[in-house]
């Protein structure tokens, strides 16, 4: 089992930055691609960042790109999301997920990809 805990939220303003970190334990050789994913209230699960294994591919969604950029720490198990210049609508529970296997039909940013997700955390940006 993989278990999945983020951290790094918090309320800030427009304009400021955050870092998100997300750590995984357990059997962390079956996490393959590891994501980023926000919902607001509301709304829909959206897929924000996620990162290949190996080389590291990276994906975004258009609403975040060159503001987010998503990364890892291999020995500390860990993954990042550093959010620059947030917007308001950023405001979200951010969620990590990871566990889409080799060869998913699903688009790296479809949350249905994914089978281990974390509890979230909260971002509030305020104007």
């Amino acid at each position: 089992q993989v278990q999945l805990v983020e951290s790094g939220g918090g309320s800030v303003q427009a304009g400021d930055s955050l870092r998100l970190s997300c750590t995984a334990s357990g059997s962390t050789n079956s996490i393959n691609y590891r994501s980023w994913f926000r919902q607001a209230p509301g709304k829909e699960r959206e897929g924000v960042a996620a990162i290949s294994p190996g080389i590291g591919n990276t994906f975004y969604a258009d609403s975040v790109k060159d503001r987010f950029t998503i990364s890892r720490d291999n020995a500390k198990n860990t993954m990042y999301l550093q959010m620059s210049s947030l917007k308001p609508e950023d405001t979200a529970m951010y969620y990590c997920a990871a566990g889409r296997p080799y060869g998913s039909r699903y688009y790296p940013l479809d949350p249905l990809g994914y089978t281990i997700w974390g509890q979230g955390t909260q971002v509030t940006v305020s104007s």
